[in-house]
């Protein structure tokens, strides 16, 4: 009974949160292939990122009116118009019309950043796409010291692995984008497309920057209004109402709006269904249960993941430079993942020493007096 109970507890763990992040990288690569795939045989990208926003905002709508959090936010931002209005009343008003404004303001940089994206990922390949991703701890670095959220000590080494780390990261990226390479696998092309691989890779080193700024921006609002669920339903309605206002300038062909059968639909529900809205769950859960360094350590593995999924999907080859250049990239992203780590468990160290301290110097006094 007790080995049962042992065997459970590393069960749920250690298996569990394994197998959910192993789940969330092959979810997000898998999106990005059957992206290319309907983008290949003409499917407008404008329309795939509005679709997928509707998609995505229905599920959390669901989620949202399941779990009763909904309604909260949407009175505290929208009754107080229908009341009398005291000096009070739009004190508290103008603070919840800055937490709109600040969530509008993620909604449009996390559209830039997904139009990027799928432009990217249109001009080159997946597999581009996860390697440049792995840039996102080296990017929001370096915003955190412009920034001055975070402290450079060049005499620590944490800030020394990160700062390393950084540049052995941009230089992996740079050996991918610059240097194709001869071809180690070749697979049966199933489409014909020309590709810009620079101008690709320049395209999805803009998304990561901006997702980056978006992780900062997105973390100050969870200060202010700690609800996961509210928050992401209110960006991703925001994002899809200025989508859908793209789309209608851009696209104005109606025929390009259409949803037909293959993969335009699957694209379109899988990045809404599992990609966009329950793969952030997931992703939300495991920092919660393991904490960001264990998430981020499964990044690279979609690089792999990519790979074998572009191969088989839609017959990319695999060149030199993609694994020269992801290998470095790799190294450069667990130089900087453990140099957080290190400062975490540094700054964790010190805090209990303090706590420590506190209650033996009080005992101290008591002594003495």
């Amino acid at each position: 009974m007790r080995e049962e109970t042992v065997s459970w507890k590393y069960f749920k763990r250690d298996v569990v949160p394994f197998a959910a992040m192993v789940a969330v990288e092959c979810t997000t690569v898998g999106s990005s292939t059957l992206f290319k795939a309907a983008t290949l045989r003409g499917f407008s990208f404008y329309v795939f990122v509005l679709y997928s926003y509707v998609g995505a905002t229905l599920v959390l709508l669901l989620l949202s009116l399941i779990f009763g959090r909904y309604f909260g936010l949407l009175d505290q931002l929208l009754l107080p118009c229908f009341k009398n209005m005291n000096l009070h009343i739009l004190h508290m008003q103008v603070k919840k019309s800055s937490l709109f404004f600040k969530i509008f303001l993620l909604a449009l940089l996390g559209l830039t950043s997904r139009v990027a994206g799928c432009k990217g990922i249109e001009y080159s390949s997946p597999t581009l796409s996860s390697a440049i991703s792995n840039l996102t701890p080296a990017f929001t670095f370096m915003l955190a010291v412009f920034f001055r959220m975070e402290q450079v000590m060049l005499r620590s080494s944490a800030t020394q692995a990160k700062i390393i780390g950084t540049i052995v990261s941009i230089s992996g990226a740079l050996v991918i984008v610059l240097y194709k390479g001869p071809k180690l696998l070749v697979a049966a092309s199933f489409t014909s497309f020309e590709s810009s691989w620079i101008t690709g890779g320049l395209l999805l080193g803009l998304q990561f920057l901006l997702l980056s700024v978006w992780f900062i921006l997105q973390t100050h609002i969870m200060e202010i209004y700690p609800e996961e669920i509210v928050v992401v339903f209110f960006y991703n309605l925001c994002a899809m109402l200025i989508s859908a206002t793209i789309c209608l300038i851009v696209e104005k062909d109606l025929s390009s709006w259409q949803l037909k059968p293959g993969f335009a639909l699957a694209s379109v529900i899988y990045s809404g269904l599992f990609d966009t809205s329950l793969g952030s769950v997931i992703h939300t859960w495991g920092l919660h249960v393991k904490g960001p360094v264990y998430v981020s350590l499964f990044k690279p593995f979609s690089i792999a993941i990519a790979v074998a999924m572009a191969a088989i999907f839609l017959g990319d080859a695999l060149h030199l430079g993609s694994v020269i250049g992801s290998v470095i990239l790799s190294f450069g992203f667990y130089t900087v993942i453990w140099g957080k780590a290190r400062e975490d468990a540094i700054k964790r160290v010190s805090d209990s020493e303090q706590s420590l301290l506190l209650p033996t110097h009080n005992t101290d006094d008591e002594t003495l007096s």
